[in-house]
């Protein structure tokens, strides 16, 4: 009987033991954290955690949501200060460095494996308006943002969202920068640049907003577009062509159109482009160009850069022209 006490007192203590030894190994255990206190954690995102600071978002990204931020590392960050000019991130307009920062951050949670090649919303916006700029995504070899800034290390899970630290700080997009950096768009990129060296058109069209001649309003042809014509026309005729894309100093959204009816304005080549809602077939809009072709189909709408809004075409715009 004394035997079978002494068991039970040692099994008593045992368990005891181990309940507190579970209880303090509880204790060890790490809480989950916010994408603000994970960044905070983090050697290599101190810069980023600075500006987040200065531009008052650490609450933004501290609090309770659903965000997918794209984090550039110090030497990203670093990069991008001395490349614009600035010693310190103390240095940068807080109303610049709060775009900046809002440029990295999408609105949901999206794991890397929930990625496409596509646009989407950051939570920047264009002007003093709520029009969100875009970013375009290109996943064909990893994963890219506006042709510049490529995830490093993806799927860091925090509880309000997540973290994919990036090579390079995401400037604030132009028209051009889009141009550039969808490869549906690569021979129009091709025609403004290569084909047409006598206009500085990759200038011209990354002038920052509010400066002569932005904001601009650009009709995109898509490389299938440019595809129907046998022969691009030498740089003069070309170059026309290409001004025939453009509205110069205005920031015209899809939210602008008449509904119904047609939109005309003038082009920066000097005639007229009139947009017409509804489109006819799977067209958003048709667009009715200099020569009067009526059968150009806007095919997408509203990607919006900082210093004006492209919307993509499935046909080339052709001018009248002597």
């Amino acid at each position: 009987m004394k035997t079978l006490n002494f068991l039970s007192k040692v099994f008593l203590l045992a368990l005891a033991v181990t309940f507190f030894s579970c209880d303090d190994n509880d204790d060890d255990v790490k809480q989950p954290e916010t994408i603000a206190e994970i960044a905070i954690a983090t050697p290599s995102l101190s810069r980023l955690v600075l500006a987040l600071d200065r531009a008052g978002l650490v609450e933004t990204l501290n609090s309770p949501g659903s965000f997918t931020v794209f984090a550039p590392t110090d030497t990203a960050f670093n990069a991008f200060l001395q490349a614009n000019g600035f010693n310190a991130v103390t240095d940068v307009p807080v109303p610049v460095l709060q775009q900046i920062l809002l440029n990295h951050v999408v609105a949901g949670k999206f794991a890397s494996t929930d990625l496409s090649t596509m646009y989407v919303n950051s939570l920047a916006t264009y002007a003093d308006t709520d029009l969100n700029l875009s970013m375009f995504i290109d996943t064909t070899d990893g994963v890219k943002i506006n042709g510049v800034s490529s995830v490093v290390a993806p799927n860091i899970m925090a509880t309000n969202g997540i973290i994919h630290v990036v090579d390079a700080v995401i400037g604030l997009p132009t028209v051009a920068t889009f141009a550039v950096a969808d490869p549906t768009l690569s021979t129009l990129e091709t025609a403004l640049t290569t084909l047409t060296p006598g206009t500085d058109f990759a200038g011209i069209l990354s002038t920052s907003n509010g400066t002569d001649p932005a904001p601009f309003t650009v009709f995109a042809p898509t490389n299938a577009a440019f595809a129907q014509i046998a022969t691009l026309p030498g740089e003069s005729t070309l170059t026309e062509i290409l001004k025939h894309h453009v509205i110069a100093g205005a920031n015209v959204t899809s939210g602008d159109l008449t509904p119904n009816g047609d939109t005309t304005a003038p082009s920066l080549q000097g005639d007229n482009l009139t947009i017409t809602l509804p489109g006819t077939g799977s067209n958003i809009a048709n667009l009715t160009d200099g020569s009067g072709n009526s059968d150009l189909g806007i095919i997408k709408v509203d990607v919006q850069a900082a210093n004006g809004v492209i919307h993509v075409i499935n046909k080339v715009a052709i001018p009248n022209l002597p």
